[in-house]
């Protein structure tokens, strides 16, 4: 629960409260008009049963409130302060028989601290105990006796029958309190895993957007190096275009990189088509590209992956084939469907092996984000063949 629930609950809960009080300072004054008023007994005997009902006004304020507004309240303590306003009450009410009006502030406070036994002891001795002691002390008429008993005993009959009906009530106001309490750290905690996932998924993209762009960038600049460097004493024309390669490597890793940075569309992508994207890949890889079917602008997930596994297959290449390896990008649209492939005549592999690395299981993830598949045709010394297919809009059939 947000501390604005709290506060709006936690001033509800006050604001009934008042109305309780209220309630019960109007049965306090209204006991105290029929005490006073009554003509039965004298006026001695009615200001002392009045000046017994006075302590229960300070008892209810310092201890009273503090117990009823517990979530439960301690048993103990409440059986304690109900004990204190019976043993002020019964003398009023034995002395005078209109003290017994006050039995309707009374009996609720029982139900609301008490358990059901010890709330149905309680509410039988303010409702009897009074009228005993009244018919001993003042002998009054049989009838007078029969009446006020027959009221008694139907008076805690129906405290009794509503008493229970409240404790069912707060009983179950309660586990329903405790179920909210559960929902609501459930809903906390569902609320963590889903951000932990979320940053887990997030560290999974940038890593394989790291691992596509920047990290192989950054792997052709250190092999260009080495080849400017090894070129340097003997083909100074190589050398420099192998210069102004790097040049372009390192400025299309900045603009990599500002894109990541960004969310926005690879660089190689930007403000150009599939094609035109694969052909500076394949040219700066020295890799030959072979289109076929109708070229035709397609959603930019399916376009990025295709780019992203391009450069993933063709970084295994430098790695796993050989410098003298020919390679061949193929990409070919069809109606329903994308087909990228990147073959190189290399030293090739097992693809049961297990194997160490990254690449192919990133390139399967992406691949699995936007329904395609990869598959991976090699043998030792028989060359590789990365495949991957996408799903893709049809093209729009002309009118």
């Amino acid at each position: 629960m947000n501390d604005r629930t709290g506060a709006d609950g936690a001033y509800s809960w006050d604001r009934s409260f008042r109305l309780w009080d209220t309630y019960f300072a109007l049965i306090w004054l209204a006991t105290l008009a029929f005490v006073l008023g009554t003509g039965h007994p004298g006026w001695p005997v009615r200001v002392t049963a009045a000046a017994l009902l006075v302590p229960l006004i300070p008892l209810f304020v310092w201890t009273g409130r503090p117990l009823l507004k517990g979530d439960p309240p301690p048993e103990r303590q409440a059986l304690g302060y109900l004990f204190a306003m019976t043993a002020l009450f019964l003398p009023s009410a034995i002395l005078v028989g209109e003290t017994r009006l006050m039995t309707f502030a009374l009996v609720p406070q029982c139900f609301m601290t008490l358990r059901m036994r010890w709330a149905t002891v309680m509410v039988a001795m303010i409702n009897l105990a009074p009228v005993v002691g009244w018919a001993l002390l003042w002998w009054p008429s049989d009838q007078d006796v029969f009446f006020n008993g027959l009221f008694a005993v139907v008076t805690l009959v129906f405290s009794v029958a509503l008493g229970g009906w409240v404790i069912r009530i707060i009983e179950q106001s309660q586990e329903r309190a405790a179920l909210i309490a559960e929902l609501d750290a459930s809903r906390h905690e569902v609320s963590r895993l889903s951000a932990a996932h979320g940053a887990l998924a997030e560290r999974e993209r940038m890593a394989r957007e790291i691992h596509d762009t920047l990290a192989q960038g950054f792997t052709s600049l250190l092999m260009l190096a080495q080849a400017v460097d090894a070129e340097l004493g003997h083909d100074v024309p190589q050398a420099r275009r192998h210069l102004a390669l790097m040049d372009e490597t390192a400025r299309l890793n900045l603009a990599e990189a500002r894109a990541l940075v960004a969310g926005g569309t690879p660089a190689d992508l930007d403000g150009a088509t599939l094609p035109d994207a694969l052909f500076r890949l394949a040219a700066r890889n020295s890799a030959k590209l072979e289109v076929t079917g109708p070229v035709r602008p397609l959603p930019a997930g399916p376009e990025v992956v295709a780019l992203r596994s391009c450069q993933e297959a063709l970084t295994n290449c430098r790695k796993h084939a050989g410098s003298s390896a020919a390679v061949t990008i193929g990409l070919h649209y069809a109606d329903g469907r994308l087909t990228v492939s990147v073959r190189d005549d290399g030293h090739g592999f097992d693809p049961g092996a297990a194997h160490d690395g990254y690449g192919l299981a990133g390139l399967r993830a992406r691949a699995t984000e936007v329904g395609g598949t990869v598959r991976v045709r090699s043998a030792p010394g028989g060359g590789t063949t990365v495949t991957v297919e996408l799903p893709v809009p049809p093209p729009r059939s002309r009118s």
